[in-house]
């Protein structure tokens, strides 16, 4: 019987080479990568929802360059935010990767 600490695999908010998931082992939510993860987490979501509120002002007057620039920017953070809920769903239903 194992009774080290859990090690567990977390998906991070940045991607590697040719967009492919990061991932940390890690056997605490303590160390400093998995710090970084949570301030480029926490600034993903408060970027997406400032993205959000410019494009509400935005959108009444817009031209057609400045919609397609909005739609590719809020793209990009749906695509940063949806890694966010993923990999906190993952540590909310984490079973430990290495018993």
């Amino acid at each position: 019987m194992n009774t080290g600490p859990r090690r567990t695999l977390r998906l991070l908010p940045w991607t590697g080479p040719e967009a492919k998931p990061c991932f940390l082992i890690t056997d605490d939510g303590g160390g400093r990568v998995s710090r970084l993860a949570d301030i480029t987490e926490a600034t993903q979501l408060d970027m997406g929802a400032q993205l959000l509120a410019h494009a509400d002002d935005l959108l009444p007057d817009a031209t057609e360059a400045q919609l397609r620039f909005l739609a590719e920017r809020l793209v990009e953070a749906l695509r940063d935010i949806l890694r966010v809920a993923e990999s906190r769903g993952q540590r909310y239903d984490e079973e430990p990767l290495f018993p």
